[in-house]
């Protein structure tokens, strides 16, 4: 099974499909803020799957198991996964890309969640426990990825991250376009974002800098260029110094 879709130009919806052990942890995040608007207006459309609605054990409906070879912890089988992939992916025409969560992956950066958005439908799978049995990766060729070098309980929260940086992207689920742009590290942007401000113009002996109240957008512009760099420069001089790659 070919696991990667060729990108496309943005349709009216991004499809996710999301394969977990806890689909009850979605409940809560897929009803606030941006995400909920975009999926009440039609650009982003978001179903949960239990794996444990594909597994061979119809009494106890296990997904799980130890290791050949000993070691602790259980690991996800590979039989109710692929039948679980097999079936989500004939729930829709359009192909799909299947990503698999987990801290052996590539680290997730912008550039990456700009080659995501426009291919129209994600599989996200959620590891739990130790992981999959590796015939898991062998079969359905994932792209792999990481939100950072931590480990987490499972790969729900990872999802949630993929979710939230890739609809960003969506045109129409920002409410100023221009926001995904500015982003840090957006379209290719190395620097840190400027420091932002907004009423009052005082507070506590802390004034807002003179510059953003002038009215003076080319002073603005290059305030905040230089302020960029300044910032990147102080905290993370790593991006002044690398260049921009789909594997960031």
């Amino acid at each position: 099974m070919h696991s990667q879709s060729t990108p496309v130009p943005f349709g009216p919806t991004l499809r996710f499909d999301i394969v977990t052990l806890f689909p009850e942890i979605f409940s809560g995040y897929l009803t606030q803020s941006l995400l909920a608007k975009a999926i009440e207006k039609g650009l982003v459309e978001i179903h949960v799957h239990n794996l444990r609605d594909w597994s061979v054990d119809l009494k106890h409906h296990k997904v799980d198991d130890r290791p050949y070879g000993g070691g602790p912890g259980m690991l996800i089988c590979v039989e109710p996964v692929m039948r679980c992939v097999e079936a989500v992916v004939a729930m829709d025409p359009r192909p799909a890309t299947v990503i698999l969560l987990t801290p052996q992956g590539e680290r997730l950066g912008q550039p990456r969640v700009e080659q995501l958005a426009p291919l129209g439908r994600l599989i996200l799978l959620c590891g739990r426990y130790e992981g999959f049995d590796h015939r898991v990766i062998e079969l359905l060729n994932p792209l792999e990825l990481s939100i950072g070098d931590f480990v987490l309980n499972g790969g729900e929260v990872a999802a949630m991250v993929v979710v939230d940086s890739t609809i960003r992207m969506i045109p129409g689920v920002l409410g100023d376009e221009q926001s995904s742009w500015d982003d840090s590290f957006s379209r290719g942007n190395r620097l840190l974002e400027f420091p932002q401000y907004t009423r009052p113009v005082e507070f506590r002996g802390l004034k807002v800098p003179e510059v953003l109240t002038s009215g003076d957008h080319g002073r603005i512009a290059q305030w905040r260029a230089e302020q960029s760099e300044m910032r990147t420069r102080e905290r993370r001089k790593d991006l002044l110094e690398s260049k921009p790659s789909a594997a960031d």
